[in-house]
């Protein structure tokens, strides 16, 4: 989902994310891990270098984590020749209530996110699509649920709002079985279609 007019924080703030990520990354290629006393050394020097929340930058080293882990494995695979995984582009993650969703239930206008930015808490306008609304259905028949972390995206100079949604797995009756005909010398197995006993029966499945 777009995101209109995107705040001046979110173009600055994406390039101390993206840094972030490049840096842990690179760290990650180079000693295949990072161990937790580096981990708690690189937050607190991100922390004094960039202005971004604590859970940004959290979410930021992990991301970098991946990344690197992601590379390691690429390059024992012989995909990827370069000495250091590089990052020109991240998708800023905003984990549990580092963000909140203004009532989007009750109307299809654009609605507000609110996240947490350098500065404190903004609000930024989003044009749900179609497709959101479909699972937002969901949520309310509550075979879904929202997923604890939003993903904020750039594409050609647009912003946009990925939700990720828990949906429950559907359950649909069988519609076949398999019938088992066991005799003293010998074994049939058959298989039997529920919906044509359905449709040939008069009065359905279970009729006498």
């Amino acid at each position: 989902m777009e995101v209109e007019n995107p705040l001046p924080e979110l173009y600055a703030m994406e390039d101390q994310y993206r840094r972030i990520v490049e840096e842990v990354a690179a760290y990650v290629a180079e000693r295949g891990r990072l161990e937790k006393e580096k981990y708690n050394e690189l937050y607190r020097r991100f922390r004094e270098r960039y202005p971004l929340p604590a859970q940004l930058i959290q979410q930021a080293t992990n991301q970098g984590v991946e990344i690197g882990k992601s590379f390691l494995a690429l390059k024992r695979n012989g995909r990827v020749h370069k000495p250091h995984p590089e990052v020109r582009r991240v998708s800023i993650r905003f984990a549990k209530d580092s963000w909140s969703y203004k009532k989007a239930i009750s109307t299809a206008a654009p609605v507000r996110l609110a996240l947490s930015l350098p500065g404190g808490r903004r609000e930024i306008w989003i044009r749900p699509h179609r497709r959101f609304w479909l699972y937002w259905w969901k949520v309310l028949r509550k075979e879904a649920e929202f997923a604890s972390t939003l993903i904020l995206k750039r594409r050609r100079d647009r912003r946009y709002a990925v939700f990720v949604f828990d949906v429950a797995p559907e359950r649909k009756p069988p519609a076949e079985v398999v019938a088992f005909d066991v005799n003293e010398n010998w074994v049939a197995v058959g298989r039997v279609s529920l919906w044509r006993l359905w449709t040939e029966s008069p009065a359905g499945i279970g009729s006498t």
